[in-house]
């Protein structure tokens, strides 16, 4: 016998042998018809393979997305049946799982695939997929997989199985199809009730481009019609939203070819509302004993080879930046860190002064990759909201709280309310990729742990994420359209302050090492911003619009008390504008609309007596008549109700 863990913490005995399916069945039917594949321990797994030890058992449906994972990871190869059924000799790639579906990059043997063959391989899918075809695993010897793929004319494959290690190579099949795999599957294709080619491009193949290029089909599958249709009104939707479309509509940002790719360009609006978040991010930081610092967009080399990230990232850097003087190098800042470790440094530090916590917007540079550039989301030059706190290590799950409660504090005001915390760790099976010792590390990782325990957070813990000077938490934030994004991270650090040699002298007047955590909650300025306009739509919450309100004149002869009434609210700092184009009210109320100004204080004959103005709010509508007095009370009370909640 066998114990078998589930989630929930119950343990049940079962037979050595039993299978993922059988564990299911045992639980209900229900869940056995729902269930795709079995986690075990840390390896997710078919449901026919046996579990054989002691282990801890999760069973995946559709709603992990471990098990979306293996669902799409089927469907390429569902995909690559159809293609191989109608098209006739066709060679195969790669074809993995991705974040919304999957491809499968593919040799057509010089035919064109285009949008005109989407709904014919779709059809194919589906016609496949009624078969209900079981997927099943064998086990095969690398000559074995050479000759079958030698026979079969598929180079990629064959050069695959050369990287393979013979006892390690697994087949999978499915129908008439068969395709190198280590698997796992889902049971059988019947549960693909929908399936959508989304897009075709060209791949090289192993991202070389000195290899042929091959035909990358993107695809999506759901166990449910609806399921898809829900899925393609969301894409559309996002189109509507998306970032980059709306911050050319609204006038916040853009680039220049002149200025250089992934180089962005804040306009006023845009610096307006960037400017926003600084401040409210510099009063909740001021609140809590941060101190402001500004440090230089270059350092010299060896600035970035005493911390350790010029090996890492250092082919991922801007060029240096040479001097006259002979072997003096620069380079453009790529983070913050060392900087405030050298500021630490400036004098002695005593146990009584610590925490010390040193906060900068501070400008970084990174070379990224021309294709990996994305509007504000992937950029070149970008704004962290960086702080580094150094403390004695008895402080380190107390500060890491404190940072939790800032993260929390800045998605509240922000709208963000669907977010897990993911607890990154590093490879146990890797650890030639991090600096410091396994003791450091073990500290650093169980004070993450124990913190997010105490605030209750739901976390996923991932191996291999770690930094590679610490682990850390990283708030994986939810949008209006069920996106995920990474927004916000801690990370403790037991290593630079040993490179950097930090210190600080102790209750017992001797030299005692600070731990240092790293923390951004905006994360990049500019990506945190791409995220907030298309959560928002570009509707900003009510204290970051960069146009609360504008006002809008009946006619010429309103325009003196619009200036009064506008003069008034920016002394209250209230942003906004007069509209004084020679238009009809219902055209400047429409354009207003558009740029989705907050409120529109409409300005006319009975206004002007009363000393009032008409309240309409975008999206909203009519509000009625009121006083300035009574505009700005009102606008004041909800601001303080979304900032106090």
């Amino acid at each position: 016998m066998i114990n078998i863990t589930l989630p929930d913490g119950s343990v049940r005995p079962y037979e050595a042998g039993v299978t993922g399916l059988e564990v299911a069945q045992s639980i209900s039917e229900g869940l056995a018809r729902n269930v795709l594949a079995v986690k075990v321990n840390d390896t997710v797994m078919d449901l026919s393979r046996p579990i054989n030890e002691d282990a801890a058992v999760q069973l995946l449906t559709w709603n992990d997305d471990l098990g979306k994972n293996v669902f799409w990871h089927s469907s390429a190869h569902l995909l690559a049946e159809a293609l191989e059924e109608l098209y006739p000799g066709v060679k195969f790639g790669i074809g993995p799982p991705v974040e919304n579906g999957f491809y499968y990059d593919v040799d057509l043997g010089g035919r064109e695939f285009s949008q005109e063959d989407f709904a014919r391989v779709e059809q194919k899918m589906l016609e496949l997929a009624r078969n209900k075809n079981e997927f099943t695993r064998r086990d095969v010897s690398k000559a074995e997989a050479i000759d079958y793929f030698t026979k079969k004319g598929d180079e990629y494959k064959l050069d695959l199985i050369k990287d393979l290690a013979d006892g390690t190579i697994s087949f999978y099949e499915q129908g008439n199809f068969t395709d190198l795999c280590r698997g796992p599957h889902i049971p059988n294709t019947g549960v693909i009730k929908a399936a959508k080619i989304m897009n075709v491009a060209g791949a090289y193949w192993r991202g070389d481009e000195k290899n042929k290029q091959l035909t990358r089909i993107y695809g999506v599958t759901f166990p449910k019609q609806k399921e898809l249709t829900e899925h393609l009104e969301r894409l559309e939707e996002a189109k509507k939203r998306d970032h980059r479309k709306l911050g050319r509509e609204l006038e916040l940002f853009a680039f220049s070819e002149k200025v250089g790719m992934g180089l962005p360009l804040w306009l006023p609006k845009g610096t307006l509302l960037r400017e926003r978040l600084e401040q409210f991010m510099r009063k909740a930081q001021m609140r809590l004993g941060y101190q402001p610092v500004v440090t230089p967009h270059i350092a010299s080399k060896d600035l970035y080879v005493t911390s350790g990230h010029y090996e890492k990232y250092g082919a991922d850097s801007f060029q240096p930046i040479k001097t006259p003087n002979e072997g003096e190098e620069f380079f453009l800042k790529p983070m913050n860190c060392p900087h405030h470790c050298e500021i630490y440094k400036v004098r002695p530090r005593s146990y009584k002064e610590l925490p010390v916590r040193l906060a900068e917007f501070g400008t970084v540079y990174r070379y990224e990759q021309s294709g990996e550039l994305h509007g504000l989301t992937r950029v070149r030059g970008f704004t962290q909201d960086d702080a580094h706190i150094f403390c004695r290590p008895d402080q380190v799950k107390e500060e890491f709280l404190k940072v939790i409660d800032l993260v929390l504090y800045v998605f509240r005001a922000l709208g963000f309310e669907d977010y897990t915390a993911q607890i990154s760790l590093r490879d146990p099976a890797n650890k030639a990729k991090y600096i410091g010792s396994d003791e450091a590390w073990e500290k650093a990782e169980t004070a993450i742990i124990e913190a997010t325990q105490e605030k209750d957070l739901r976390t996923v813990t991932v191996l291999g994420e770690a930094a590679f000077y610490g682990p850390k938490l990283d708030f994986m934030v939810k949008d209006a359209l069920g996106r995920k994004w990474q927004l916000g991270t801690i990370q403790v650090d037991y290593n630079l302050p040993e490179r950097f040699d930090l210190e600080y002298i102790g209750a017992d007047n001797q030299k005692h090492r600070p731990v240092m955590i790293h923390r951004a909650p905006f994360g990049s300025l500019e990506r945190f911003v791409a995220v907030l306009i298309e959560h928002c739509g570009g509707n900003f919450p009510l204290w970051l619009s960069p146009e609360q309100f504008a006002i809008l004149p009946i006619s010429e002869k309103y325009q003196e008390y619009a200036q009064q009434v506008n003069d008034r609210l920016q002394q209250q700092d209230i942003r906004g504008s007069v509209d004084n184009r020679d238009e009809k009210i219902g055209r400047k109320i429409r354009d207003a609309e558009v740029r989705k100004v907050s409120y529109m204080l409409i300005v006319g004959e009975k206004e002007q007596e009363t000393n009032s103005v008409s309240v309409r709010r975008h999206g909203e509508g009519d509000l009625g008549s009121m006083t300035v007095d009574e505009f700005i009370g009102m606008f004041n009370q909800k601001i303080a109700e979304i900032l106090n909640n």
